[in-house]
């Protein structure tokens, strides 16, 4: 009895321990199964609600283009609202270098993608210290998904704003350029670089797209045709100084500008100075005939040159004989136009040019300015050459605005990008509105009976003068290297349009007989702009018995001073 009851005692003893140990096995199993959970939970919080929060040391810096509202540069349209420039969404690559996990790697992964960056500046960014480095800015989608492609974390994207400009090189030294982060730098963006930037729609210009075709076309076909250097020229409204074409050649596209060089890059039409010749003589016998009622009727001896201390002024085709004002003009007499230029007086023709803006740097909506060269101190010898457009340098846009302002009824005119005319400095009385018709008579007995024949286009009554002007070398001018030019104004009775082209160094060829002067050169190329202007604009040809020549009154001066003198031409 008593072992029967001790076996059953011990049966029942081992079964409770194997209930304890299976409990406590149990429990621990819960327990670590508890820690498990616990542990995940808290990598879910930190997951989702820690790691969001600002981090001060260990986040990487946001770029500033994303840190800030973007703003979209103003577009830039032409008078007829072509679009001239805008800004396009575009995005950015930059580095994390702490995120890149094999920088060697993604290095040479990342310049077959942008063939135009160095491996090395790609391996410095990608090892720099810091969280943020631009490997390229404003990429196309393309690269970006080639990127992309590269699977590397440390590879990401900020979006910003790229300038671009349709039209290319057709207008690039107007318009200017504008850098990576959108800040003009050049032209029109950079004159109204805060205006643009302020998000404003777009501002449009004086330009048209249309007649900046047609002028940079035949510039491009004269500098061929004449093996030049360079080409300038420019179309203003005579009454708003509006520009309404403006070239500079060679010209660069302002998308590439890194790719152009400085001689591109060289705004010739208002930062290039230079002695445009015979041009001048407008200017000088519109003072003359501002000064003096009976003018037309004076005479100056052409004969012989002048001869002023060790200076000689001579004629290109001299005639020979006494010669009435509107033969000097016509016949681009230097001697003719200096005894004009002594007539008018030294203060006298100084203070005209500056009225008319010869002689300080122009107000206009661009920075690209220059300071024409004037003689200091202003000798009455300086009076002699400056008459005939010696010894005074000046661009050639403000030179197509001062005979604007002469040719328009004579009142000032300053040119002006902005469509509708400019605000500053108009209005101001030059001369006397029966100078200016005198002008304009004298400009289109250029065309008809003097050296600027080849600019005639019938039925546009295009009045005009010849320019050519050697170039300044070693202290000396130098015969072979020409600035040849031409401006033409129309319709010469009352003029709407000016227009003016000068090619930079041109050689003569067969066709011109090798003369390489502004009337075998620019002459020429400025009636061709005048023949596309009238069809781009609308313009019909003038009816020959609706309107008397300009012309005829100054050939009747001429014709009564022949009688009257017994002078005929040779």
């Amino acid at each position: 009895m008593t072992l029967a009851v001790a076996q059953v005692i011990s049966l029942t003893g081992d079964r409770s321990s194997a209930l304890y140990i299976a409990r406590g096995r149990l429990v621990l199993i819960g327990a670590l199964f508890a820690l498990a959970f616990f542990l995940l939970a808290v990598r879910a919080v930190d997951v989702t609600v820690m790691q969001a929060l600002p981090q001060t040391e260990t986040a990487a810096p946001v770029p500033a283009v994303q840190g800030a509202p973007l703003v979209r540069r103003a577009a830039i349209l032409d008078r007829n609202g072509v679009l001239l420039a805008t800004s396009v969404k575009a995005a950015s690559l930059y580095a994390d270098p702490t995120l890149i996990a094999d920088p060697k790697g993604a290095a040479h992964k990342i310049v077959q993608i942008f063939p135009d960056l160095r491996i090395q500046d790609i391996m410095r960014s990608l090892t720099a210290p810091g969280r943020f480095h631009w490997i390229k800015r404003h990429i196309t989608p393309a690269q970006q998904a080639a990127v992309l492609r590269i699977g590397e974390p440390g590879l990401a994207f900020a979006e910003d704003y790229r300038r671009i400009y349709p039209q290319g090189a057709l207008a690039g030294h107007l318009l200017g350029y504008t850098n990576v982060d959108g800040r003009g730098l050049a032209g029109f963006e950079r004159a109204f670089d805060d205006t643009l930037a302020q998000g404003q729609d777009s501002v449009r210009l004086s330009l048209d797209t249309r007649l900046q075709h047609a002028l940079r076309r035949e510039i491009e076909n004269t500098m061929r045709q004449f093996n030049a250097k360079a080409g300038i020229g420019t179309i203003l409204d005579a009454n708003t100084g509006e520009v309404l074409a403006g070239v500079s050649l060679p010209d660069y596209d302002p998308n590439h500008v890194a790719r152009a060089d400085k001689d591109a890059v060289f705004n010739r039409l208002s930062l290039g100075v230079y002695e445009l010749g015979s041009i001048f003589k407008i200017f000088s016998t519109a003072a003359l005939l501002d000064k003096m009622s009976d003018a037309l009727s004076m005479e100056f001896d052409a004969r012989q040159p002048i001869q002023h201390g060790r200076f000689s002024i001579k004629d290109y085709h001299p005639q020979n004989r006494a010669l009435s004002v509107p033969e000097v003009f016509m016949y681009s007499s230097n001697i003719g136009s200096a005894l004009m230029g002594q007539a008018v007086g030294t203060k006298r023709l100084r203070t005209f040019y500056e009225r008319l803006g010869l002689l300080t740097p122009m107000t206009f909506e661009s920075r690209e300015i220059a300071r024409p060269l004037v003689p200091s101190p202003w000798r009455d010898i300086d009076t002699l050459t400056a008459a005939y457009g010696h010894g005074l340098a000046t661009t050639p846009l403000q030179t197509a605005a001062a005979v604007a302002s002469i040719v328009n009824g004579g009142t000032l005119v300053r040119p002006t990008l902005l469509a509708g005319g400019s605000a500053y400095g108009q209005g101001e009385r030059i001369v006397s509105a029966q100078t200016a018709a005198h002008m304009r008579s004298l400009l289109r007995l250029v065309v008809t009976d003097g050296t600027g024949a080849k600019a005639d286009v019938p039925g546009y009554w295009i009045g005009g003068k010849t320019g050519t002007a050697e170039k300044a070398q070693g202290g000396a001018y130098n015969h072979d290297r020409l600035l040849s030019s031409f401006i033409g104004i129309f319709p010469a009775h009352a003029p709407r349009y000016v227009v003016l082209i000068a090619i930079d160094e041109p050689r003569g060829n067969a066709q011109s007989h090798f003369y390489a002067t502004g009337g075998w050169v620019a002459a020429p190329a400025v009636g061709r702009v005048v023949a596309a202007m009238g069809a781009i604009l609308g313009l019909p040809p003038q009816n020959s018995d609706a309107l008397k020549d300009p012309a005829q009154s100054m050939r009747a001066y001429i014709s009564a001073n022949a009688a009257t003198q017994g002078v005929h031409d040779e």
